[in-house]
């Protein structure tokens, strides 16, 4: 029986006995209780058994008191209550159920979801001052509003075709993204609550397109498709920073590491770069505006960079002239057309001049001349640094190996995009000192070098004259 059940029927029998003292009912019945333990049980006095008859339910029921009755009443609807109460056992407190389903992991990224970014695109995007607006993009998607809805509106006909699910720009919002914040497939995928695989064929799409449908309205060799007013600025801010005439560009190549390397080990020994990690190797020219007018990415790490621009187109269209300036200077009686400039590591041709020397023992004249050309190699430098700190997937390409090319050149691209912009300019990468011979002249480029030294003498000369002479 409930223990307290029972507790309520002791105090009860002592309501009792308080209203109707004449039927003492609990004293009698602990009073027995008591005596049948005892050996005097058996001598009890005639008072002893006259007082326990009294007690009898009987007697009771009997009673000229309405307490008995009142009594037993209660005590018979308290007892039936007690047998129809199922019995309570003690036992392990079950788990609490949950009111409501758990959490769906996908609520996680409802930051990420197609709604939350309409709504940042459409209304939270007008209640903030342009600085703060363009800030809070930049820190999302490595780019300011502008230059996002730029990119947006030129790729969305191009995505309409594809027949993508997805809003062109929720899609190029999630590829910037990750390009900017170098994220892989798997982690942007927990975020916008798609599928890895998913993420891969969306990034590819894009970066595709970029690199496709973009480079050639962004990235284009100046002086060619009626842009010689962009090659004449060019040459003349180079001579503003060098004092070398005619200059309108500097290479550089620069190493993109790989997240991992393929699979075949034969294959994997060609990507293995000289500085130990796995690479494709990317070639660029940069203007006075750290803007690209060339970009390549056709060789693995392991190649020497001097094979990678033999190889380029830009070789090519220059050595067969194809791409030939018609800007052409006299200096000290030999006519130089526009050139570039590259370090140590480039053969000497007339339209590419490097350094006499790595270590400053040529002539004055030709110190002089290297300094000037290395001060303004450092745009080149400068411009592949901006590159990998504004996109910072490049700093460890996570991509698979047959997109890595097109993701470079995407990023390269926007990369134009934004110095075009004057968007601000985050911290540079910084790249590993470059060092190695001087590569040795082919058969097919003597009359080349021999025309770039007679070129790159008459301008040393040129410059220490000039300079000497203020």
């Amino acid at each position: 029986m409930d223990q307290s059940f029972l507790l309520m029927l002791s105090n009860l029998l002592h309501l009792q006995n308080s209203l109707d003292p004449t039927t003492s009912f609990l004293s009698s019945t602990l009073s027995s209780s008591t005596t049948s333990t005892t050996a005097s049980a058996a001598v009890s006095s005639p008072t002893s058994s006259s007082s326990s008859a009294n007690a009898s339910p009987t007697s009771l029921l009997s009673s000229s008191s309405a307490a008995p009755l009142l009594f037993f009443t209660i005590a018979s609807v308290l007892s039936f209550l007690a047998s129809s109460r199922p019995p309570s056992t003690k036992s392990k407190p079950k788990p609490k159920t949950p009111s409501s389903p758990p959490p769906n992991p996908s609520n996680a990224a409802s930051d990420f979801s197609v709604s939350a970014f309409r709504a940042l695109s459409t209304e939270h995007i007008w209640s903030l001052e342009a600085p703060l607006r363009d800030a809070q993009w930049r820190s999302l998607y490595g780019v300011s509003y502008p230059v996002f809805t730029t990119v947006v509106d030129k790729l969305k006909p191009h995505i309409a075709l594809s027949n993508l699910s997805l809003p062109s720009d929720y899609a190029v919002a999630m590829v910037l993204s990750r390009l900017s914040h170098g994220f892989s497939a798997k982690t942007l995928a927990a975020s916008y609550s798609l599928e890895p695989y998913l993420i891969s064929k969306i990034t590819n799409m894009v970066t595709r397109l970029l690199a496709t449908k973009l480079y050639r309205e962004f990235i284009r060799i100046p002086g060619t498709h009626g842009t010689r007013r962009r090659l004449i600025e060019n040459t003349q801010a180079f001579e503003e920073l060098t004092s070398l005439p005619n200059m309108c560009g500097a290479i550089d190549g620069s190493h993109i590491k790989l997240h991992s390397l393929p699979n075949d080990p034969n294959l994997a020994a060609n990507y293995k770069c000289r500085y130990g990690f796995p690479s494709v190797q990317l070639q660029v020219v940069a203007d006075h505006k750290k803007i690209f007018w060339d970009v390549c990415v056709k060789a693995p790490g392991a190649t020497d960079g001097t094979a990678h621009f033999r190889d380029s187109l830009l070789y090519n269209r220059l050595t067969s002239g194809d791409t030939m300036w018609d800007k052409v200077i006299n200096v000290r009686g030999h006519n130089v057309r526009p050139y570039i400039i590259g370090d140590w590591c480039y053969p000497l041709l007339p339209f590419l001049l490097t350094p006499f020397s790595p270590d400053g023992v040529g002539t004055p004249a030709q110190n002089l001349f290297d300094g000037m050309l290395m001060k303004g190699r450092s745009v080149v430098v400068d411009a592949i640094g901006l590159l990998k700190g504004r996109w910072k997937i490049l700093q460890d390409l996570n991509v698979g190996l047959n997109h890595a090319p097109q993701t470079i050149v995407a990023c390269c691209v926007l990369h134009n995009l934004c110095q075009i912009a004057r968007e601000p300019e985050p911290e540079l990468w910084k790249e590993p000192d470059e060092n190695g011979p001087q590569p040795r002249v082919l058969d097919g480029e003597k009359s080349f070098y021999y025309h770039g030294e007679s070129l790159r003498q008459a301008l040393a000369d040129d410059l220490h004259q000039r300079l000497s002479s203020r």
